[in-house]
């Protein structure tokens, strides 16, 4: 069974309903999830934030946060996550933010370098994958990847 499937079937078992706030990724977790069937019962709305004026405007992540993490940070991953779960009312939330490639990166932050928020019932975990340069739409594809089986994991 697809990792998707997965994930669809353990938040029909719990009741819950999932929302994404992506940046780097550009709606690729969501479109995945809704190519399961049945994801109409875990997804209600999900965000694509790609600007950081987005990510303040719709999900109600800190001007302040941003200036002094920088986009691409777990801080600003953390407040994605529990933006779009207050914004949705979803008990799982995701925010993604990261540099897909092939330019943008930095020394401190380079190409393939990709922060996640996971909020559960208002409990929020984050952490940071280093994918490295394997191309911009194989860091989305991994992004993927990793959300679902850490969701997976974690519920």
């Amino acid at each position: 069974m697809a990792l998707e499937e997965q994930l669809v079937d353990k938040l029909i078992e719990k009741g819950y309903k999932i929302s994404f706030a992506e940046s780097c990724t550009g709606g690729l977790c969501c479109g995945t999830l809704v190519n399961v069937t049945n994801a109409s019962k875990v997804l209600d709305m999900s965000f694509v934030t790609y600007a950081n004026e987005a990510k303040i405007k719709i999900l109600g992540v800190q001007a302040d946060t941003i200036l002094s993490n920088g986009v691409v940070s777990e801080e600003v991953a953390c407040e994605m996550a529990q933006g779009v779960c207050k914004k949705s009312g979803a008990q799982v939330g995701v925010g993604i933010t990261g540099v897909a490639g092939p330019g943008g990166g930095t020394k401190k932050k380079p190409v393939g370098m990709v922060c996640f928020g996971f909020c559960i019932n208002g409990k929020t975990q984050t952490c940071t994958m280093q994918f490295g340069e394997i191309g911009r739409n194989q860091v989305r594809k991994s992004s993927v990847e990793f959300v679902l089986k850490t969701l997976i994991d974690m519920l």
